[in-house]
């Protein structure tokens, strides 16, 4: 296959370095001439474009597919809406009026779209209930994906991302240190982010669909973060309840609504269709960061 992965950031430089190994062509899509040298030093095409910009991606070649995994860069709503609504519709629609245009789309969203479910399981067929102005467009931007596509004549997947970690995002310190406020934490280790997107587009699954794609079990923070002290041998972190976090007057109205989320987010079907973790829990995708951390 070719492939052009538009955003190739964290996820994306290792998704091009899975195709690349397993013998496709990656073409990475940045806006930032630091974000090309990552791409080449990763060892596979890079093009300067934003993907925001129609004329400017017309410098990308031909392909049989196009991954969307551009980021706000943690901005705010008007940001998200910038490129995950506008851009996403851009390059949709760009890809879409070639003479050659591509055969399948795939963007990567986020659980984030599903809102609060006090704990309960969600998956794929769960109504989505965003709680904050960039969960909503995440939601849009999941519909432009699997219902644009069509109208120029090809297909979009949603696979939608759990929180990710991985190297330079372990956030160790965070969950040592505390205080560790109580919770569900749904993950996905980077190469399985990218894993996970690789595999769809070699078996050629999930055309038209939602994918959750999230590790096989969502973690109990306060449990999460006395395991990786017993591991690092060091101090369990203290505590606190959404209750106690909540009585800070400093906090956001964004961060308030994320702490009262709380769900956990089935696999189930990213298991049905085949694909195989690298890192199944968290307990094997921390073991290089504590490893590290012990020395």
């Amino acid at each position: 296959m070719n492939v052009a992965i538009l955003g190739c950031g964290h996820v994306g430089l290792e998704l091009g370095r899975q195709l690349d190994a397993r013998g496709h062509d990656a073409i990475g899509v940045r806006r930032s001439g630091e974000g090309i040298r990552q791409i080449e030093d990763a060892g596979f095409e890079a093009v300067q474009a934003d993907v925001t910009d129609r004329e400017a991606l017309a410098a990308v070649p031909d392909v049989d597919a196009v991954v969307f995994i551009a980021s706000s860069g943690g901005r705010g709503a008007e940001a998200a809406r910038e490129i995950y609504v506008d851009g996403l519709r851009t390059a949709i629609e760009a890809f879409g009026e070639r003479e050659n245009p591509p055969d399948r789309l795939v963007y990567t969203s986020s659980t984030g779209v599903h809102g609060d479910h006090d704990g309960d399981w969600v998956d794929e067929q769960t109504p989505l209930e965003p709680t904050t102005e960039k969960t909503t467009v995440l939601a849009e931007a999941e519909r432009i994906a699997l219902e644009l596509p069509p109208e120029y004549g090809y297909e979009g997947t949603v696979a939608r991302y759990a929180g990710l970690y991985g190297p330079g995002r372990y956030r160790l310190e965070r969950y040592l240190e505390g205080p560790v406020t109580e919770g569900y934490l749904n993950m996905v280790h980077r190469d399985d982010a990218a894993g996970a997107v690789r595999y769809l587009l070699e078996e050629d699954l999930a055309r038209g669909e939602v994918v959750q794609v999230v590790d096989d079990e969502p973690a109990e923070k306060w449990a999460f973060a006395d395991w990786l002290a017993d591991e690092c041998g060091v101090d369990r972190p203290p505590k606190r309840t959404k209750t106690e976090r909540l009585e800070d007057d400093e906090l956001s109205e964004a961060a308030r609504r994320r702490i009262l989320t709380s769900k956990r987010c089935s696999n189930e079907k990213l298991r049905e269709l085949g694909y195989e973790f690298a890192y199944s829990t968290f307990r094997e995708g921390y073991r290089d960061a504590i490893d590290a951390y012990v020395g």
